[in-house]
């Protein structure tokens, strides 16, 4: 496709609410699911609930790669997700967190389309696809939305259409479109900033599977051997590496702290508001005090 052609139009998307078994959207446990990012509202497929939920799971379900940093696999099949994410209180990766979303839009009714797309994080140079981020049709409108994304993602849902913006509370985002791709921009500094671009193309469970086995396994993706975690809301964007804590506000401000390889657990539980257990939490200190080459012997 010739450089800043037009994108794929979301209009050739066979619009209809996806409940073959391969994303397995009817073992959600819903109510679980509402619990967990607390939500209580009505149960449609109207935009004002997919408005609401996400920014629900947004802001309670954090990013976070602890099971890849520490070598486990992760599964990212249904059940996993929700075992993981909804019955012990933790984070996850995009995969995670935007297949869950997926699935209990699913569950009440809203025509959804599961995509990959290519990290930019400011720099255009084209990457593999390794991003998820979901395509709902919802009051006859097309919406980009997006929880998993991290500290910097949307908030709310943003309508599907060159030079959309959405702002809430002091942050701002756009889509644009370039090299045949729909990009998402947020404004950082006061100029325009992308985070990642995306085909409307619907992908299949075995494509996301490939795509995390690589994001999960692969020597050099920025998830294997690090620690990330990341929260947005309103009032801050919190982002964590290893043990550098970086925390963002929507007037310019920003501050930077560097943490204890003890003191990271219980971050992880009171800005990230994410549950480990006793021996995770072990297991991660004893990571991040080898990143720092200084291993203490066990007691």
């Amino acid at each position: 496709m010739p450089v800043n052609a037009g994108p794929i139009k979301a209009a050739d998307l066979l619009w209809a609410v996806d409940d073959s078994p391969e994303w397995g959207s009817r073992t959600l446990d819903l109510d679980a699911y509402f619990a967990r990012v607390g939500y209580d509202g009505p149960r449609s497929a109207a935009f004002e609930v997919l408005r609401r939920l996400h920014r629900a799971h947004m802001s309670t379900i954090c990013f976070e790669n602890v099971d890849i940093a520490l070598g486990r696999e992760v599964r990212i099949d249904l059940e996993s997700i929700q075992r993981k994410l909804v019955r012990a209180g933790r984070g996850g990766y995009c995969y995670e967190n935007n297949l869950l979303f997926a699935a209990a839009l699913d569950r009440l009714g809203f025509p959804v389309t599961r995509l990959l797309a290519r990290i930019r994080e400011g720099d255009t140079r084209r990457r593999a696809r390794s991003h998820t981020c979901l395509l709902v049709k919802a009051d006859g409108v097309v919406w980009l939305a997006d929880p998993g994304y991290g500290h910097a993602g949307l908030i709310e849902p943003i309508p599907l259409a060159e030079g959309a913006t959405s702002t809430v509370a002091g942050w701002t985002w756009q889509l644009g479109v370039d090299d045949g791709h729909w990009v998402l921009r947020c404004l950082r500094a006061g100029a325009w900033f992308d985070l990642y671009a995306f085909r409307p193309e619907p992908q299949y469970e075995v494509d996301f599977q490939a795509a995390h086995y690589c994001s999960s396994t692969r020597p050099g993706s920025p998830f294997v051997g690090r620690l990330i975690v990341q929260r947005g809301s309103e009032r801050a964007r919190h982002l964590l590496r290893d043990q550098v804590l970086v925390t963002e506000y929507p007037d310019g401000r920003s501050r930077r702290t560097v943490l204890s390889a003890e003191d990271v657990p219980r971050n992880l539980r009171e800005t990230f508001g994410t549950a480990l257990t006793g021996e995770e939490e072990r297991l991660l200190t004893r990571f991040l005090l080898a990143r720092t080459g200084a291993v203490r012997r066990s007691p």
